[in-house]
C-alpha cells in the first residue's frame, strides 16, 4: 500500500463522530486496519485497465411489445383470499 493511504485513528475516530457511532480502542484499532483494507481494494480497482470501446456488443434482448393484462378477476383468480377486489394477506402486528 502507498504510504499516502494510511489511515490513523484519529481519523477513525472522526468518521465514527460523523456517524455518530461510539467506539472503545479495541473497536477504533479494528477499524483502522479494516479501513487500510478497503483503501488497498480501491488501489487495486484503479489498476484496471479502463475499456475505451464495447465493439463487438450487441444487445440480445428482445423489444418490448405492449400485450393486453389481466383483468382484476384474472388475477384474483387463483388467490387463497381477496377481499373488495385486492389480494387479503395475513395482518401486520
Amino acid at each position: 500500500m502507498s504510504e499516502q493511504q494510511s489511515v490513523s485513528p484519529e481519523e477513525v475516530r472522526h468518521v465514527a463522530s460523523l456517524a455518530r457511532v461510539d467506539l472503545d480502542e479495541g473497536e477504533v484499532e479494528a477499524f483502522t486496519e479494516q479501513f487500510v483494507e478497503i483503501l488497498e481494494a480501491f488501489e487495486t480497482l484503479d489498476e484496471v485497465p479502463e475499456i475505451e470501446d464495447s465493439e463487438g456488443l450487441e444487445n440480445v434482448m428482445r423489444e418490448d411489445e405492449v400485450r393486453e393484462g389481466l383483468s382484476q378477476e384474472e388475477a384474483l383468480e387463483n388467490a387463497p383470499e381477496s377481499a373488495e377486489g385486492y389480494f387479503k394477506g395475513p395482518s401486520v402486528s
